[in-house]
């Protein structure tokens, strides 16, 4: 005999799961899982990473002579349960009426096939993202350190990921990707975001970038940074309204400091310096220095 008598929680959970369903106009009785899986991307991520650097994310047995094989192989697995994952998003979405169904399928296909194209270029974009990290902390005893340890490139590796993700018309499984790391390290980055290359977060935990933020080369920021939005626009009903630019632009060269806040669409100009602690809603000129004193001695920042 069970020690728990869990029937009635059972049907209680039904009836809660009927409740809900009716409530955002879904089937009672859904043939299989409608919605992509945490796990399945979880782990074709880290395929992915093993990949796009084989001889340092790769299994540990790996050797030089098998490298170009073992890459195949894991792409072919990682895109081959990507491609399930597309569908199972654009068939989601397709049910709710944004799409047309007959179309899944090749949309899926395509996405994927696009994606993969696009890895080389991402390769190259984390290669000058870990330069910048080696150049940018006198910590770094190697470009390995960096990539093995440092959660700021480890955050950059899913989000480079992601915006392709993102931008291919799959933003759900990229917010999937992004919010894996984000566990991990503390790192919020929304796949939106678009960050050009040489990008590097010292320490990196609590920085959050929104979706709209715009982030030029050779940016460089430390932990607890916000890039968010001032207010949210709102319709006839009272309801914020997606998609509009909402967060800061943040030219080449700058750097911001630790805990500096930076709301709405605001540019930071490029070979600025943010100092830590600031709270900023308005642009900053190019080269120019701005602190916690600087800010004292002025006019309020609007």
């Amino acid at each position: 005999m069970s020690v728990f008598d869990v029937s009635e929680i059972v049907q209680a959970l039904h009836g809660v799961r009927n409740e809900w369903r009716d409530s955002q106009n879904r089937s009672r009785e859904p043939v299989s899982r409608e919605l992509p899986s945490r796990e399945s991307l979880a782990q074709i991520v880290e395929q992915l990473k093993g990949a796009l650097f084989p001889m340092r994310l790769g299994p540990p047995d790996l050797r030089h002579e098998s490298e170009d094989f073992y890459v195949g192989h894991t792409l072919h697995s990682a895109l081959q349960a990507l491609l399930v994952q597309a569908r199972l998003e654009l068939s989601y979405v397709a049910r709710h009426g944004a799409s047309d169904p007959s179309a899944i399928d090749a949309q899926a296909l395509q996405a994927v096939r696009d994606f993969a194209a696009q890895l080389p270029a991402i390769r190259r974009l984390l290669d000058s993202d870990v330069l910048a990290a080696y150049q940018g902390d006198p910590a770094a005893t190697s470009v390995d350190e960096v990539l093995l340890c440092y959660p700021g490139v480890l955050a950059l590796i899913h989000h480079r990921v992601a915006h392709k993700l993102y931008k291919l018309g799959l933003p759900l499984l990229a917010r999937m990707v992004t919010e894996l790391a984000h566990s991990q390290t503390g790192i919020d980055i929304h796949p939106g975001a678009q960050i050009d290359a040489g990008f590097f977060m010292d320490h990196g935990t609590g920085v959050v970038i929104g979706e709209t933020a715009v982030i030029g080369k050779r940016v460089r920021l430390y932990q607890a940074v916000t890039l968010g939005a001032k207010r949210f626009p709102t319709d006839h009903d009272g309801n914020p309204q997606k998609g509009l630019p909402r967060h800061p632009i943040v030219e080449d060269d700058v750097v911001i400091y630790a805990g500096a806040t930076i709301l709405g669409r605001v540019t930071i100009g490029r070979g600025a310096t943010i100092g830590g602690n600031v709270w900023i809603t308005a642009d900053v000129p190019p080269g120019a220095s701005v602190t916690q004193a600087s800010l004292q001695n002025a006019r309020p920042v609007p």
